[in-house]
This record gives C-alpha cells, structure tokens and sequence, in this order.
C-alpha cells in the first residue's frame, strides 16, 4: 500500500513526460544536442520513435563523431519499418565504433546489419 501512495505522490509532484521538459529546454536552447539527444530519447522511452527521429539526425549531424545518435537513430528506423533510411545510419554508427574501438556496439551494430 505504501508502495502504491509513493507512486502516486511522484506522479502529481512530476505530472509531465520526460519528453515535455528536454522539449522545452531544447526551446530554451535548439542548438543544444544534449538536450536534443535527451528528448529523443525521451520521445523512444514514450514509445513515440517518429518523433524522435528529426532530433537524433540534429545530434548525428552536429557532431562526426558521435556514434549513439547514429544507432538510436538506425534502431528507431528499424522499428518503424524504415529499413532502406536505417541502413546507411547504422553503417556509419558501426565505422565510428570500428574506430573508437567500441567492442560491444560494434558486435550489435554487425548483427543488425547482417539482418537488413
């Protein structure tokens, strides 16, 4: 029962979604690509990948070498259906694991690639 009244208590103290607060600060600060990256995330977590879609190519775009946007971005393509868009994404997110010597993302970056 306290477990329920705690829950309860969280929800009227923070009643908006992660994403309302990373859209508002990216408002505050639309060149800021960690709150950008933070409310596409958010956006997938809400179960709204379409929405965060323009935000991980913002982060992609604005930084070379940053290789999680790029597979965010592949992984919510893929889960949308947009397997041809979600291809060359994950391509460059596997290079920049290749070449930052990232084992793991490298591994799960071959494995969906292989399944395309």
């Amino acid at each position: 029962m306290l477990g329920t009244f705690r829950q309860e208590a969280l929800l009227v103290a923070n009643p908006s979604p992660r994403s309302q607060q990373f859209a508002s600060l990216v408002a505050q600060q639309p060149d800021n690509e960690l709150f950008r990256f933070s409310l596409a995330q958010a956006l997938v977590a809400e179960n709204r990948p379409a929405e965060a879609i323009e935000h991980f190519i913002i982060c992609a775009n604005k930084k070379a070498d940053w290789m999680m946007p790029r597979i965010l971005l592949g992984k919510a393509l893929l889960g949308l259906g947009r397997r041809t868009e979600a291809k060359p994404w994950l391509e460059a997110a596997l290079q920049l694991a290749i070449d930052q010597t990232h084992e793991d993302p490298e591994r799960e970056l071959r494995a969906l690639i292989a399944e395309l």
